[in-house]
């Protein structure tokens, strides 16, 4: 991905963990590149390349590299469970190691590669303050005055979180669109929809804010297993089937570890001409 000329565009990376797919920019030894308009017209799968969130790589002074976030509508996310995966996946191929740390808005995380090959990344300490996850008001996290009954956890984003019988009869285009945007989430939220399948196992489906229906969402995953661990459903170690795979969670004393396989799809290179329309 470093190899082209930045007089010949701006090279990029595809990869996707679990179905859950991320554009992967370089911008050390660059300055940052990206931009909300850019990352907007990338982000449309007609017009641009298509994606969930787009992860840029940047220089860090005590950390391996920094990572910055973004959603398919251009704006921020302060975290990104797969993209985190998938980058640290890549880096550890280009630094010759098994674990690799990063600076992002949540502090300094850690990844790893587990000895099955899955890539996992501890993802911090999830918030269970109502002005951290940050709410409006003051609520009762795990019984928010929601119909529902839905819990809350932030993960770096904020997570709403309903516990159905059913997640696979839930219309999520329709209620997770009215849910992102509840006034209680005054910066909108991710919505989840979990079932238990199973021993310390759930089914969960994920509408995330500035993007929409995707197939998988790590911070998701880790906040379900996080609120389904205090709702008395699960143990702390849960196993979770999205849309577009397994993830597994395991909410340890040192913070909340997620793994789960990453790929690489293809490299590319935005063209000049592009890049010029956003200059």
């Amino acid at each position: 991905m470093r190899n082209a000329r930045p007089s010949d565009g701006l090279p990029f990376m595809k990869m996707h963990g679990a179905g859950n797919d991320f554009v992967i920019v370089d911008s050390r030894g660059r300055g940052a590149v990206t931009t909300a308009a850019l990352v907007a017209a990338l982000g449309d799968r007609h017009r641009g390349v298509g994606f969930d969130q787009l992860a840029e790589i940047r220089e860090a002074a005590d950390a391996d590299y920094a990572l910055d976030f973004w959603n398919a509508d251009g704006s921020r996310a302060g975290a990104c469970g797969n993209a985190s995966r998938c980058v640290a996946d890549h880096m550890m191929g280009v630094l010759g190691q098994d674990a690799v740390t990063f600076t992002t808005e949540r502090g300094t995380l850690a990844a790893m590669r587990r000895p099955d090959g899955l890539v996992s990344v501890n993802m911090g300490a999830p918030i269970l303050d109502w002005r951290g996850v940050p709410l409006a008001e003051a609520a009762d996290l795990m019984h928010l005055p929601l119909p529902g009954d839905p819990a809350a956890v932030g993960m770096g984003n904020p997570h709403c979180i309903f516990f159905v019988p059913d997640a696979e009869m839930v219309d999520l285009a329709r209620d997770g669109a009215d849910v992102e945007h509840h006034p209680l989430f005054p910066r909108a939220t991710n919505v989840e929809y979990a079932s238990l399948t199973g021993p310390d196992r759930l089914r969960m489906r994920v509408w995330e804010r500035g993007t929409g229906i995707t197939l998988a969402c790590g911070s998701g995953a880790c906040a379900t297993a996080v609120a389904a661990h205090l709702r008395g459903l699960t143990g702390r170690q849960v196993t979770l089937d999205l849309d577009g795979g397994t993830l597994e969670v395991d909410w340890r004393d040192d913070g909340v570890w997620m793994a789960g396989p990453t790929a690489h799809v293809f490299d590319g290179v935005l063209t000049p001409a592009f890049l010029a329309r956003f200059a």
